[in-house]
Order: C-alpha cells, then structure tokens, then sequence
C-alpha cells in the first residue's frame, strides 16, 4: 500500500492531470469538462457523461466498472494494465471529450 504523502501526491497529480488534458481537448468541442476533487473520489464530468475515480476503482456513468490503483512509479493500473499516469488521464479525458 502506498505511504498516506505519496498516496496524497499521487492523487492530487492525477486529478491535475485530468484536468489539464480535459481542457486541453475541450478546446475543439463544444462540452466542457468539471472536475471534482475529493481526499477519496474524483470525478470527471461531460454533459452528462461522467467518470468516477476512487483509490480502487473506477465507475462510468454507463455502468461500467474498472480496477484503479496509483503506483509508486507514477503509473496507474486500470484492470490490472499499468500505464504512464500522464498518458493514461490524456486518453481517458480525451475519449470522453470526444464521445459527447
């Protein structure tokens, strides 16, 4: 389990990065994306789409489900497949800029 300070880091970066890559892609669209932050759950809001992040899971507003987990690496793992943190928030802010 991560250290509480990294834990803490960790997450403000990720939801710095969903924000950062939502506005990015919100530039060519006419939707514009909400982030909400919380010590346990942040969600990311398109119209009426949204993606909900807690420290083990993910929920999308289409019911779907996926494992979460922040690594000490700066990766993050989404049903078991880790990936670069920066790369994984630009394509998931992206795929949901680009449903709407």
């Amino acid at each position: 389990m991560l250290e509480a300070r990294l834990r803490a880091e960790l997450w403000t970066s990720w939801a710095s990065l969903l924000r950062s890559y939502a506005a990015a892609h919100g530039m060519n669209s006419t939707h514009h994306a909400v982030v909400e932050v919380g010590a346990e759950e942040i969600t990311l809001r398109v119209a009426s789409r949204w993606l909900r992040f807690t420290h083990e899971m993910m929920e999308m507003s289409d019911g779907g489900r996926s494992t979460f987990n922040m690594q000490e690496d700066g990766t993050v793992k989404l049903n078991g497949v880790a990936e670069e943190m920066d790369l994984a928030a630009e394509r998931l802010a992206r795929e949901m800029m680009q449903s709407e």
